[in-house]
């Protein structure tokens, strides 16, 4: 009895691809990636890609700006963040500089955002460094991480002489 390949052939490639793109968008490179892991042929997976693209099922460009518009309507990341992500998740840097165009420049009203919902989740004295640790791996602006731990010990220090006037 002859053996039966165990390589699924490109129509399965190709499902599997646009069963892959059904559940969330990809990046070429990641579904390319994804698609390799599965054991399916560089050439089946070339075709692949190529046939998704000619159908307009895969475009950097269009996952990139769906990716940042999705972080931004969450809020509570900055640019560098989001940069580090689409870079990891495979999208090439044309389509990044044009995504991360929809960033504002200020980024103190997001940093302000997500200091608050840090501030909601901490228990008893809010450390100022703490708080810059957290904007930092959030990827904020050095000048809004500035600007809110400033805020924070101006707050403290308030907050310290009214403690001072009230025991007096």
């Amino acid at each position: 009895m002859p053996r039966r390949s165990t390589k699924p052939p490109q129509v399965r490639c190709f499902d599997k691809a646009v069963d892959l793109l059904a559940r969330q968008p990809h990046f070429v490179r990641q579904l390319e990636l994804k698609l390799n892991r599965r054991g399916y042929e560089s050439e089946e997976v070339a075709a692949t890609l190529a046939r998704l693209a000619e159908l307009n099922y895969l475009d950097d460009r269009r996952t990139a700006r769906g990716y940042v518009e999705g972080r931004l309507r969450r809020g509570g990341e900055g640019i560098r963040r989001m940069r580090a992500a689409l870079v990891r998740k495979g999208a090439g840097a044309k389509a990044v500089e044009e995504a991360l165009e929809l960033v504002p420049k200020d980024d103190l009203a997001m940093a302000r955002r997500s200091a608050a919902a840090w501030r909601r989740s901490r228990r008893g004295k809010l450390d100022p460094s703490a708080l810059a640790r957290h904007l930092d791996r959030k990827g904020f602006s050095r000048r809004s991480i500035f600007a809110l731990v400033d805020e924070l010990r101006e707050e403290s220090k308030a907050q310290g002489q009214d403690e001072e006037a009230a025991t007096s």
